[in-house]
């Protein structure tokens, strides 16, 4: 998503070539369609052109198995019931209790290279009033700490809205759309399994 970003990117897989080292990749979009709609991703399409020109494309066709009949978002909790949940179902585990506004202006300040760390040694996270966002950048920054939640399957308790709504309409049929669905996705799994004991899958 980043020109720069995609220099770096498109540096690394020439050297790697050059070296002769062979590299296998799954995607949701082809090599060549890399930005398409987004940005000012005509400003580095020859950056994005290197790297669609390091692979050969093996397609895989099909319905993707994350839209086959996904759970629906759980429904929030009060405010009241979340405190009540933090206290009743994760006693001696450490939870990260925020104000969701807070939340998403304090990853303004930390470089998404750091979300991991950020989330280190945090059990469950409990968000305080969820409500949509609006901006672009903001919603780029809160997708990766979906990533970086879901991959160490820490579950979400939250108010607030559901997150099938924390994106707007126009941001889920955007440029960034597949980001945003697969978001969504996680961040309802998360829930799932944080208020309703489902383990993520």
């Amino acid at each position: 998503d980043d020109p720069g970003d995609t220099v770096l990117m498109s540096r690394l897989m020439r050297e790697l070539s050059d070296a002769g080292v062979k590299l296998a990749a799954t995607s949701n979009t082809l090599p060549g369609s890399l930005g398409e709609g987004r940005f000012a991703a005509v400003d580095f399409q020859r950056e994005i052109q290197v790297l669609a020109d390091q692979f050969d494309v093996v397609r895989i066709d099909g319905e993707d198995y994350r839209h086959r009949g996904l759970p629906a978002a759980p429904e929030p909790l009060s405010d009241r019931e979340l405190k009540r949940k933090i206290h009743n179902d994760y006693p001696g585990k450490v939870v990260a209790a925020d104000e969701f506004a807070d939340l998403v202006m304090h990853l303004e300040g930390v470089h998404p290279s750091r979300y991991r760390q950020f989330i280190d040694g945090i059990d469950v996270v409990a968000w305080h009033n969820v409500a949509t966002i609006t901006e672009q950048a903001v919603a780029l920054r809160f997708v990766v700490l979906a990533d970086r939640l879901y991959d160490k399957d820490v579950p979400i308790i939250a108010s607030g809205v559901p997150f099938d709504r924390v994106f707007t309409p126009e941001m889920m049929a955007g440029g960034y759309m597949k980001k945003y669905f697969r978001a969504v996705s996680r961040l309802t799994a998360l829930a799932r399994e944080g208020q309703k004991g489902e383990a993520a899958v």
